[in-house]
């Protein structure tokens, strides 16, 4: 049990290589089904992170409420640091596309799609948030993680979420 804690103890400490203070995030490309984040600056893979998505991760988002992790281009349009989930960025869902396909369905497409950290006053939990998908159709990282994203992503800044 002792060399279990140990290891565990080691996992969620264990410091990651930071991004260079310079650097720009100017593309995100997330993959869902391997629960990977990358980040790049003019071509050149910065990053990756190990991310967790939404419950029903499998497909697209289709409709609000449907708590998927929407699949497609968008962009960063919205930075908040004072968020329920340490800090966010925002993500551009709905398009005119996901508006139109959720109405065909009768259904507002929803919204409020973000990349965070862990619930406020979670944080301790750390990389153990990565165990299972647990958030509502958005990408969530550790806090540390989204601080350093923060940092280093404009308004703006593309964003591919595949399958």
């Amino acid at each position: 049990m002792g060399v279990l804690l140990a290891c565990a103890v080691i996992y969620n400490f264990l410091p990651e290589e930071k991004l260079q203070r310079n650097d720009k995030i100017d593309k995100i490309i997330v993959v869902k089904s391997l629960r990977k984040m990358e980040v790049y600056s003019n071509g050149k893979l910065l990053k990756v992170y190990n991310i967790a998505v939404s419950r029903n991760s499998i497909g697209d988002k289709q409709f609000e409420g449907d708590e998927k992790t929407p699949e497609g281009i968008y962009f960063i349009n919205d930075k908040n640091p004072n968020s329920g989930y340490h800090k966010n960025l925002g993500i551009s869902y709905p398009d005119s596309t996901d508006i139109k396909e959720a109405g065909l369905l009768n259904k507002p497409a929803g919204g409020d799609i973000k990349i965070h950290g862990i619930r406020n006053y979670m944080g301790f939990i750390g990389k153990f948030h990565r165990l299972r998908d647990w958030t509502k159709g958005c990408i969530a990282v550790t806090d540390e993680e989204i601080d350093e994203i923060y940092e280093h992503t404009p308004i703006g800044t593309p964003i591919e979420i595949k399958p």
